[in-house]
């Protein structure tokens, strides 16, 4: 029998050998064209302010316990109708993390006889919860209807139940998914379809969200999740859909039944957050967009050749692990915070700099990246 420290060591040196071993680095005092955090929420001085003023009437510092047993307080109520309003859903359930409510919502619904077909590029999260599933999986190419609908025409007659699951803005290429015709799909092959909104959160829609809302397909969608750790600055996340759904989630879900519920203080975090996006949130999401337009017109009068996207999520191909490190590593001497995207989180030969715009990129940092980028 293989020795485990040599088999583990084993899987280590190969990921040293491709240049794709992990670890993680604090990098201080660059300039951030790296993080999720979209709209600068998470540096935000004034919502800092607002959240330690609300948390000021809360003695509560943990949960202590699950939420089915101590771990249930009145404001998760109080949130999750808030939140419910904000995005013209029926329900709403939160849930720790996007991953969490990934996991928890796609093993828990799904039975041997159902099939869920899913975008290739869906999140790592969609993935384990497929596996966790007793369900068929089949994916399809990215953003192709025609795949899709010869995917919905061939399984349309089985016993069980059709799910179709996509992000609205994917997290690797920043583009946007075809909603509104995969929405039409699914309604004609009687499939149920589950969006991921974690990239769209707070910057696309009606102040803010998401993509569902931005053409009015509530209705139509059979789940959609929202995180709050990226664009809203804080931790958490939210599975829309019936009361039906919800019910089911709270009894079967197991990544919310057996942990910790979120404390109080991130649920005022996410409290104030949304009293936020209701007040101003199509004027800070339009002040992005402007942000992300600057930096693509720029670009088009580079050497530098983008994927196509209009998303905050920029990203510049430099193919193989070795050449995308040492091109991170060139703009991290040059004061950028740009991080490489490596195979196997992403194709091999598909390799990137991930370049995210945010909210709080002043004109002449964006000037300045684009600068370097030329060089690259």
């Amino acid at each position: 029998m293989q020795d485990l420290e040599s088999r583990l060591s084993a899987f280590l040196d190969r990921r040293k050998a491709n240049k794709s071993l992990r670890a993680p680095v604090a990098k201080q005092n660059l300039i951030d064209f790296c993080s999720n955090d979209y709209l600068g929420l998470a540096r935000s001085i004034t919502l800092k302010e607002s959240i330690a003023k609300a948390y000021a009437d809360f003695g509560q510092l943990g949960a202590t316990g699950s939420r089915l047993l101590t771990g249930h307080h009145p404001l998760m109520d109080q949130l999750e109708q808030q939140i419910a309003q904000f995005h013209n859903a029926q329900t709403a359930l939160l849930f720790n993390s996007g991953y969490d409510a990934n996991l928890g919502l796609i093993s828990c619904i799904t039975r041997p006889s159902d099939i869920i077909l899913y975008d290739k590029l869906v999140h790592a999260s969609i993935h384990d919860g497929m596996r966790l599933s007793s369900a068929t999986a089949l994916s399809f190419a990215h953003n192709d209807l025609e795949e899709l609908t010869t995917l919905l025409q061939t399984h349309q007659e089985i016993k069980g139940a059709l799910f179709v699951v996509v992000e609205s803005v994917y997290s690797m290429d920043g583009d946007y998914a075809p909603l509104s015709e995969i929405t039409s799909l699914c309604q004609e092959y009687n499939a149920h379809l589950i969006v991921d909104e974690a990239h769209a959160t707070g910057i696309v829609g009606p102040k803010g969200g998401g993509l569902v809302q931005e053409f009015g397909l509530e209705e139509s969608v059979f789940a959609r999740l929202h995180t709050f750790g990226k664009a809203l600055g804080c931790h958490g996340a939210v599975v829309l859909g019936g009361s039906t759904l919800r019910n089911y989630l709270l009894n079967f879900a197991r990544s919310l039944i057996y942990t910790t519920a979120l404390p109080i203080h991130s649920l005022i975090s996410i409290q104030e957050v949304y009293n936020l996006l209701d007040k101003n949130g199509n004027k800070i999401k339009q002040e992005l967009t402007g942000k992300v337009k600057f930096f693509t017109e720029k670009v088009k009068n580079s050497t530098i050749e983008l994927l196509p996207s209009t998303s905050s999520i920029q990203s510049v191909l430099v193919p193989g692990n070795e050449k995308v490190v040492e091109a991170a590593a060139t703009l991290e001497k040059e004061g950028f915070d740009v991080r490489p995207i490596r195979y196997p989180t992403v194709a091999r030969g598909e390799e990137r700099l991930r370049v995210c715009i945010h909210r709080h990129n002043s004109v002449q940092e964006i000037e300045k990246l684009i600068a370097s980028l030329n060089k690259i």
